[in-house]
């Protein structure tokens, strides 16, 4: 029974054979795949590989996908907002490229549906996972950039992204001092500011915390408020003053 087993994994294709059943996903993707092992290699996960014996999955093209994605989308968001710091384009790009927007885009394109997963990752609920999907829709960009190039692995993110696009304006506005001088720090020093806790004193109803915000570049800046996030929010502020980087600019 155990070779019978053994045959049977050996005889069956690496990764599976349903190279008819992508027609729909092609379709919605837009592109139609010259070698379909590519995609069914890119809808592989590595569970399902796994339990058959199989040495190809789809985390390698998921590599590869992640790079592709984010040298276009960063082109995508340097093309389209030409007044946007480093720092804003670089939170910009983190949602556009999150785990949550992937999970989205591959919702979209029914992407769970043909996933080649193991009976336990099945069992699961792996064709609903976030993770898992995010995962499959960054192995099949990285197999479209492999069976069309460039320009097909551009024209693919442009239309999987078409509305996705974000406001810089509308997505600056609101956004706390904190967030505003992380972004002045990873734009100026390539690093983040630190918040240290020094002290509280007062009543419990009536506490007043004290922190010290130190900036890459050796400043530093004590405040106080209700509050530890109050306190650090006014040390934020401070900083922000001392840089002349108010909202809006």
């Amino acid at each position: 029974m155990v070779e019978e087993a053994a045959m049977s994994r050996l005889s069956m294709p690496c990764p599976p054979d349903r190279h008819a059943d992508f027609a729909p996903l092609e379709a919605s993707l837009q592109y139609t795949f010259r070698d379909k092992a590519l995609l069914s290699t890119a809808l592989t996960h590595s569970s399902w590989a796994n339990e058959n014996g199989c040495d190809r999955h789809n985390e390698r093209l998921e590599f590869l996908g992640d790079a592709v994605l984010e040298v276009h989308i960063s082109q995508g968001l340097y093309e389209r907002f030409p007044a946007e710091r480093e720092g804003g384009m670089t939170r910009l790009r983190s949602r556009l490229v999150s785990e949550a927007k992937l999970a989205e885009l591959a919702r979209g394109l029914n992407l769970g549906h043909y996933l080649h997963l193991g009976r336990g990752e099945e069992a699961q609920g792996g064709r609903e996972r976030p993770a898992l999907l995010a995962d499959a829709m960054e192995a099949v960009l990285g197999a479209v950039y492999l069976d069309g190039g460039h320009d097909e692995a551009a024209r693919l993110v442009t239309r999987l992204y078409e509305g996705q696009w974000p406001d810089p304006a509308s997505a600056r506005k609101g956004k706390d001092y904190k967030t505003r001088l992380q972004e002045v720090t990873q734009a100026r020093f390539r690093a983040l500011p630190v918040y240290v806790p020094l002290a509280s004193s007062g009543p419990e109803h009536a506490k007043v915390f004290e922190v010290r915000l130190e900036l890459p570049d050796g400043r530093s800046f004590p405040a106080s408020g209700g509050s530890l996030k109050r306190a650090e929010q006014e040390a934020a502020r401070k900083a922000l003053e001392y840089y002349g980087a108010q909202a809006g600019h």
